[in-house]
């Protein structure tokens, strides 16, 4: 079992990319996200996910886990929303790196006077759907057979937290 001292969260650099990118290529599957990511090159990948638009979970020089965020929409009116999305490197499951993210991304979110965080999730990811509630996350919505995957209809998820602040 790893313990917070043994990883460190920090927000994403330049020199993180390569290893965000292949973190999204294991982690976001056609069990995980209606489609699997795929970037085309890592000039995409920076212009999608900046530097710094993703608190990373380190040990030494590993890239180990990621909350990425952004605004919600590009509105005014709805700049206190962060749009969110957590993965963890696969070898590093269960150890707490997710808990120790989300909260880094609540007490970050908190300081940028964001006041919502939210998210989708597949209803077929039923672990997920379990973790985020357990982060305090509530149903909010549901798109009914959004996504047509291994020849099943899978809902949207819409999941809310407000931050407190």
């Amino acid at each position: 079992m790893l313990t917070q001292d043994t990883y460190h969260i920090r927000l994403s650099e330049m020199k993180d990319a390569d290893q965000l990118m292949e973190l999204d290529a294991l982690v976001w599957t056609d069990q995980t996200s209606p489609a699997p990511m795929q970037w085309r090159s890592r000039q995409q990948y920076l212009q999608h996910c900046p530097p710094g638009s993703q608190l990373v979970a380190t040990m030494g020089d590993r890239v180990c886990g990621l909350v990425g965020f952004r605004p919600a929409t590009g509105m005014h009116s709805n700049s206190h929303v962060y749009e969110i999305h957590i993965a963890v490197h696969p070898e590093y499951r269960r150890n707490g790196i997710a808990t120790s993210l989300m909260d880094a991304m609540k007490r970050h979110a908190s300081e940028q006077g964001i006041r919502k965080l939210r998210l989708r999730v597949l209803s077929s990811n039923a672990g997920a759907v379990a973790f985020y509630e357990r982060c305090g996350f509530k149903t909010e919505g549901r798109l009914v057979a959004e996504f047509y995957i291994h020849g099943q209809y899978v809902d949207d998820i819409l999941m809310g937290y407000f931050v407190e602040g």
